[in-house]
């Protein structure tokens, strides 16, 4: 049990990071010791799909004075393209959501070989190999392809090797396959935790299937959607603020911070929450925060 003061309220928030146990550049200890330096009192570690950088991050919060939350970003599939739901208070032991996060790493095994074998028929040899070595962690991801790709001269950043090699149409895509919306808050809640829609602004959809996404995702149990986020410009904010209160849906923040080389934000005081928002820490300012022993 790690006791959130009363008196002394924690104020600086960052809900979602990731360490090199997927796609971030950073080992967890790393990460927590440069949030504690840059100001952050609460930080949750969101790895995509595996929680297995929490006991690092806890011993390292636990050194530096910092309050972690547990957190995993799941993959979803919804309406044929990938979103992403963070969950916040997890008991990372819960055994039907290490159960389905093991499905979508399983999966993630079958597409680093399909990617590399669809950029080696586009003439580009040796990207799993590679990708895997950019991987300490063995979670390969379409980032670790995307710097090989970048190092090996094919494009000059990440930004445009993804738009030219890792995107619909182009040689090196592969579908998703991941979990269902239902199934990725569902896995979440039943770990205790709250599920929180990732940085919605990147999903470049349309008003009316935006309204769908977010009745979806409320209906089937969704709690917080990311205002504040690393890829979300000001107007950005507020029009999520908006839809959050629209929907009933606590508002999170959170940098998506991934490393020094890879970010789209530092670790340290974000632009705060629109007026009117409801923080999806509000109520954690009164109790104290549960974090599971396995974590």
């Amino acid at each position: 049990m790690i006791p959130l003061p009363v008196m002394n309220l924690p104020r600086v928030y960052d809900l979602h990071t990731h360490s090199h146990y997927s796609d971030g550049q950073l080992p967890p200890a790393e990460l927590v010791v440069r949030a504690a330096a840059n100001g952050v009192e609460v930080l949750s570690l969101t790895d995509h799909d595996v929680t297995d950088g929490l006991p690092e991050a806890r011993r390292a919060a636990e050194t530096a004075g910092l309050t972690l939350i547990p957190g995993v970003e799941i993959s979803v599939t919804w309406g044929h393209q990938t979103v992403h739901v963070v969950g916040l208070r997890i008991d990372a032991s819960n055994p039907a959501l290490q159960g389905g996060l093991q499905r979508l790493r399983d999966f993630r095994v079958w597409r680093a070989e399909e990617i590399g074998r669809r950029l080696d028929k586009a003439g580009i040899e040796g990207a799993t190999a590679a990708a895997r070595a950019l991987a300490p962690r063995g979670l390969v991801s379409r980032t670790h392809f995307a710097q090989f790709l970048v190092a090996a001269g094919h494009a000059p950043d990440l930004r445009r090797v993804f738009k030219k090699f890792l995107v619909h149409g182009k040689p090196g895509h592969v579908p998703g396959q991941w979990a269902g919306l239902d199934e990725a808050v569902g896995w979440i809640r039943g770990a205790g935790g709250q599920a929180v829609l990732a940085h919605p602004a990147r999903y470049h959809l349309t008003a009316t299937r935006l309204r769908k996404l977010l009745g979806e995702f409320r209906e089937c149990g969704g709690d917080g959607l990311e205002v504040v986020c690393g890829s979300h410009s000001r107007d950005d904010a507020y029009r999520f603020a908006q839809l959050a209160n629209t929907y009933d849906l606590l508002a999170s923040a959170g940098s998506d911070y991934h490393g020094p080389q890879n970010h789209y934000m530092d670790l340290g005081p974000l632009p705060p929450l629109p007026d009117g928002c409801t923080p999806v820490w509000q109520a954690w300012e009164t109790e104290t925060v549960s974090e599971s022993p396995h974590a």
